[in-house]
């Protein structure tokens, strides 16, 4: 959410920024907020006048009933009650004249970076570097499905009787696969300085209304009947949650914080055979990076971020790309982002794997997450990345680390997790 002052002084810059974002219908927003804005102001100086001539007149009453001044102190009274009365209607007309302002400010986008590339969606992302060398070998790599099923570690029937499409069971060593990728990747972040967490798995509405848009919202966010939770889509939801309505000190900065959760998402409209399987889930597990730090080390910290990523990968052997998301392809509450695609020798193609997320003061604003200052109060960066997403990142390690006799190679980082294993074989 923007500073209303902002928009109110940079009306132009503000709706160049959501043509930049392809979404022009938002353009009538910005003229809308300023009118709002101009008339609670007006509404707020009015009520603040009338509080002082009532504090004023308040003061006199006491005055002329100890000069015995009854009928002055008695019309006085009378000026009190229609102050108040006034006050009733303006403090109402004031409350709804913020609502309405704020449910267009949380609509209108984030101001996006200088450097992110404008264009309409995903298919105009722009590739930034490869790490490592992507492999073809000379012998076919099976879907990831077959892939599992072959070492008997996944079934996908059971799942869809228990619970629909999207959903798995993964058994035997592709299991301890799983569980290794996500132990491999705690310890690798907690020796990176970070600390690490297990937040709650449900979060209320005013988290979730504070950590992301409502088409976010719309589009993933899983709502317990009956009460105010959701299931969270990413621990990072919990994690800035975690600093809600809280002012921290300079000397708390940064809070580089990782943290391991199950996500829930609707995943609504997948579709394609590289949908299926377990690459488009509506359960899984991740490692996260969340930072809270000073405006002036933002910048820093997301190239810190998703250098991590690629270091994890790289550290499995796995050839990565990064691909810089274009302004038509960023959330509202983003300033950049940057994904990570791990290399698919099946397909002969990058696919996501992670994403890295600069949000600015975005989510500081709506959550009420300030930094107390020399020169006063200002509100917090906030960041996020992906460490690893286990079941799509199994699809990545599986593919690059089989072997022609059928058997994966285990990568000495992983050993030590899967009962010193260097390879799993088929069942």
């Amino acid at each position: 959410m923007l500073d209303i002052k902002f928009v109110r002084e940079n009306p132009e810059a503000v709706k160049e920024n959501i043509r930049k974002k392809f979404q022009d219908e938002k353009l009538p927003l910005v003229d809308e907020a300023i009118e709002l804005d101009k008339s609670f102001r007006d509404a707020k100086n009015t009520a603040d006048a009338l509080r002082a001539d009532r504090n004023r007149i308040s003061k006199e009453i006491g005055m002329f009933m100890a000069k015995k001044q009854f009928e002055d102190a008695e019309n006085a009274k009378a000026k009190v009650k229609e102050i108040n009365d006034e006050l009733i209607a303006l403090e109402a007309k004031e409350e709804e004249l913020s609502a309405e302002l704020k449910k267009r400010m949380m609509v209108i986008p984030q101001m996006i970076g200088s450097e992110v590339p404008i264009g309409k969606d995903d298919s105009e992302n722009v590739e930034r570097e490869k790490f490592g060398e992507p492999v073809v070998p000379d012998y076919e790599i099976p879907y990831h499905v077959d892939i599992m099923e072959s070492f008997d570690g996944i079934d996908l029937d059971s799942a869809r009787k228990t619970s629909g499409n999207g959903f798995y069971y993964l058994k035997g060593d592709i299991a301890r696969l799983h569980s290794a990728i996500l132990s491999y990747a705690r310890d690798f972040m907690i020796d990176r300085g970070f600390t690490y967490y297990i937040p709650p798995f449900m979060i209320r509405s005013d988290v979730v209304t504070g950590v992301m848009s409502f088409a976010e919202m719309e589009n993933m966010m899983y709502k317990i009947e009956g009460e105010d939770l959701y299931l969270i889509g990413t621990s990072e939801h919990s994690m800035i949650g975690k600093f809600i309505n809280t002012i921290l000190s300079e000397d708390e900065l940064p809070q580089s914080l990782t943290s391991y959760s199950p996500c829930f998402r609707k995943e609504v409209g997948a579709h394609g055979i590289e949908e299926r399987g377990v690459y488009r889930i509506h359960q899984f597990e991740k490692q996260e990076m969340v930072v809270v730090c000073k405006p002036e080390d933002s910048d820093m910290w997301y190239d810190r971020l998703w250098n991590n990523t690629v270091d994890f990968f790289r550290s499995l052997d796995i050839p990565v790309r990064t691909l810089e998301c274009c302004s038509g392809d960023l959330a509202d509450l983003k300033v950049k982002s940057l994904d990570v695609e791990a290399w698919s020798p099946r397909q002969q193609k990058y696919f996501e794997v992670g994403s890295c997320s600069n949000l600015g003061d975005a989510q500081a604003r709506r959550l009420g997450i300030r930094v107390k200052g020399k020169d006063g109060n200002y509100f917090a960066h906030t960041l996020n990345n992906t460490v690893v997403a286990p079941p799509r990142m199994l699809i990545a390690f599986l593919e690059n680390n089989l072997n022609e006799d059928g058997t994966v190679n285990i990568p000495e980082p992983l050993r030590m997790y899967m009962g010193g294993k260097d390879k799993i074989v088929k069942k």
